[in-house]
C-alpha cells in the first residue's frame, strides 16, 4: 500500500493512509485476530456479516430506485 507525500505534508498522507487501511478493512481484520475465534463463532459472524450487508444492499436499491 503506498501513499505518497506531497509538499512534505506527513499529516495529509498519513490521513490518507489510514483512510485506505480501514477502507481496505486492515483495522478489523486487526481487531478480529487479538484473540482466537472458534469456527462455530465465525460461521455466525460471518453469517450476520451477510445478512447486514444483504439488507444494506437493498436498501440503497430501494433508495435508488425511488420506492
Amino acid at each position: 500500500m503506498f501513499v505518497f507525500v506531497r509538499d512534505n505534508n506527513v499529516d495529509q498522507a498519513l490521513r490518507a493512509l489510514k483512510k485506505k487501511m480501514q477502507r481496505e478493512g486492515v483495522f478489523r481484520e486487526i481487531k478480529l485476530r487479538r484473540h482466537f475465534e472458534k469456527p462455530s463463532e465465525r460461521r455466525v459472524r460471518e453469517a450476520s456479516e451477510a445478512v447486514r450487508r444483504a439488507r444494506k444492499l437493498s436498501r440503497k436499491r430501494l433508495e435508488r430506485d425511488g420506492y
